[in-house]
């Protein structure tokens, strides 16, 4: 249970779910008007901490430096927007549609205020806790404190995309120019000479004969060899860039009424 003690911790400090999912950050504590105690709390949830949920807050535990609640982060988000009225309380009909969002048993609840000593059901409104721990109200003297709303912008990292690498093949024709060699028969012929006379005598004066050449020619030959040509990997770059965030924050203002005394002496 979070004790009055304990709420410089909780207040603008984050607020974590039982499976380490962060909700927002934890805005205002409100009061049991009967014990005291911490009945409430109001968590600014959304992209830009813009949007306010109410989660109880009797069964949340400190952890570290944040506040663990018995809810999940959606089912926080989802709760029912409730209005609180000038003097910073929750009304009975608001109360209770929490009460049913959180699956709290409202009967339960009732009969545990109104046991002996508790003060009744008609004290069991809850009262806001600020950080400065005062509300518009007199601290005593002949001073009023006056409080104002302050606009706090966060950011949180959220997944918008994804991006990856898929490596298929492609099959494309490629042209290249080689150069091919052939044989070709040329027939030669030379006169007889005294040279070569002797050569020719050689043989039979009149018979058949026949020569036979061999001949060549180069084929292209097409041999394909996986080469690598480069590496390729995503990275990811970070850009600033600076938007507007428009919110609305009350502030108090304090008025001096004077009363004209119109009796003579």
């Amino acid at each position: 249970m979070i004790t009055r003690e304990q709420l410089p911790t909780v207040l603008d400090h984050p607020v974590y779910d039982t499976d380490g999912n962060k909700i927002g950050d934890a805005k205002h504590v409100f009061l049991d008007d009967a014990t005291g105690q911490p009945e409430w709390v109001s968590v600014k949830t959304g992209l830009f901490g813009t949007s306010e949920s109410f989660v109880p807050i009797h069964d949340a535990r400190i952890v570290e430096d944040h506040l663990e609640v018995h809810y999940a982060k959606d089912k926080v988000k989802d709760a029912p927007n409730v209005d609180v009225d000038a003097g910073g309380h929750l009304s009975e009909d608001e109360e209770h549609r929490l009460y049913e969002h959180y699956g709290i048993d409202w009967d339960a609840a009732w009969q545990q205020a109104n046991q002996p000593g508790t003060g009744g059901w008609a004290h069991t409104g809850t009262g806001t806790e600020t950080t400065a721990g005062a509300g518009a109200e007199a601290t005593g003297d002949d001073a009023m404190t006056r409080s104002e709303e302050q606009m706090h912008v966060g950011t949180e990292r959220q997944e918008v995309g994804r991006a990856r690498l898929r490596k298929y093949v492609v099959t494309e024709e490629v042209q290249q120019t080689v150069p091919v060699r052939h044989e070709e028969v040329r027939v030669e012929r030379e006169p007889v000479t005294e040279a070569n006379r002797d050569e020719a005598m050689a043989g039979p004066d009149i018979s058949e004969a026949e020569h036979e050449v061999t001949l060549h020619a180069e084929r292209p030959v097409v041999e394909t060899k996986a080469e690598p040509v480069e590496r390729v990997r995503l990275t990811t770059d970070e850009r600033t860039e600076e938007e507007t965030v428009t919110g609305e924050v009350r502030k108090e203002r304090i008025e001096a009424d004077e009363t004209e005394d119109k009796r003579q002496p």
